[in-house]
């Protein structure tokens, strides 16, 4: 009975779902990404090695130029660069993708751990100064709310710019032509470019986006979260984004309203939820600092 009312306890208190939310909003960064590059009619699952790429980019960036927004660029210019490998292989040679997303993952670990040793040697990164890492908005009079202003008020600034992409993902894909053309390529590139519309073009933006928003993943959890870098830290993270932006977003297809974006949330809420577990919230920083 004790361990049943342990768990009771900590279910009631705010610090776990603050963590929770915080863990679901990094997920669904490149879920998000994932979504897009799917309804473009590309597989992404190179979303774990530019999530890697950008963690160390933000990190090496801040640490040079103590500047977090220039550290953010860096980390999405890293993961759109590793996304643009992926698309010039998967559309303009039409190699097989889930092949070219594995070797991009491979060549992440790989690049990210020579670069370490090559930059800083054998010794560790070292931790981002709190000032120079990403912000955390405590909203004024809402983040005093007991127990919802922690959870929600009081949350780091990417929390809210996920949710705002989140926002702008629905609205693009359902509610504007861009998203029409965009799903159309997917579902369709030879009526598509009967049509008139650029299916090139078009999938190289989606898989880049999906870069752009898999390197500022990378950068929330490298200098928003750990404040630091070290080789592997994503631990999986990517393809645990890759899967509900796969067959969710098509699943919901038949949908008539937040067609791509619900069955994801869903998804990295329990993801999320998982991850913000007492060992995982305890071991994420302990393995930051080794």
């Amino acid at each position: 009975m004790t361990f049943i009312g342990d768990i009771f306890r900590l279910m009631r208190t705010p610090d776990l779902w603050h963590a929770s939310l915080q863990y679901a909003a990094l997920l669904l960064l490149p879920a998000l990404g994932g979504v897009i590059s799917e309804r473009s009619g590309v597989v992404n699952i190179a979303m774990e090695g530019m999530m890697l790429t950008g963690a160390f980019f933000a990190v090496a960036a801040d640490l040079v130029v103590h500047n977090v927004f220039l550290a953010v660029l860096a980390a999405m210019i890293a993961g759109g660069l590793m996304a643009s490998i992926h698309a010039v292989v998967s559309i303009r040679y039409r190699a097989d993708q889930i092949v070219s997303g594995v070797a991009i993952n491979i060549f992440a670990a790989g690049i990210t751990v020579f670069l370490l040793n090559r930059f800083y040697g054998l010794a560790d990164v070292g931790q981002v100064p709190s000032n120079n890492a990403l912000p955390n908005w405590n909203v004024p009079l809402l983040g005093q709310i007991p127990f919802l202003g922690r959870v929600f008020f009081q949350q780091n600034v990417m929390v809210y710019v996920a949710i705002v992409v989140l926002v702008l993902t629905q609205v693009v894909l359902f509610r504007t032509r861009l998203g029409l053309r965009l799903r159309s390529v997917g579902e369709h590139p030879q009526a598509a470019d009967t049509a008139g519309i650029n299916v090139y073009m078009l999938r190289y933006g989606a898989v880049i986006t999906s870069g752009l928003l898999s390197g500022l993943a990378g950068a929330f959890l490298s200098i928003g979260i750990a404040n630091t870098f070290v080789p592997g830290m994503t631990d999986g993270r990517g393809y645990i984004a890759r899967t509900p932006s796969a067959s969710p977003s098509r699943c919901a297809a038949s949908s008539r309203s937040f067609r791509v974006s619900w069955p994801t949330i869903m998804s990295i809420c329990k993801s999320g939820r998982a991850r913000s577990s007492p060992w995982s919230a305890k071991t994420a920083p302990a393995r930051a600092r080794s």
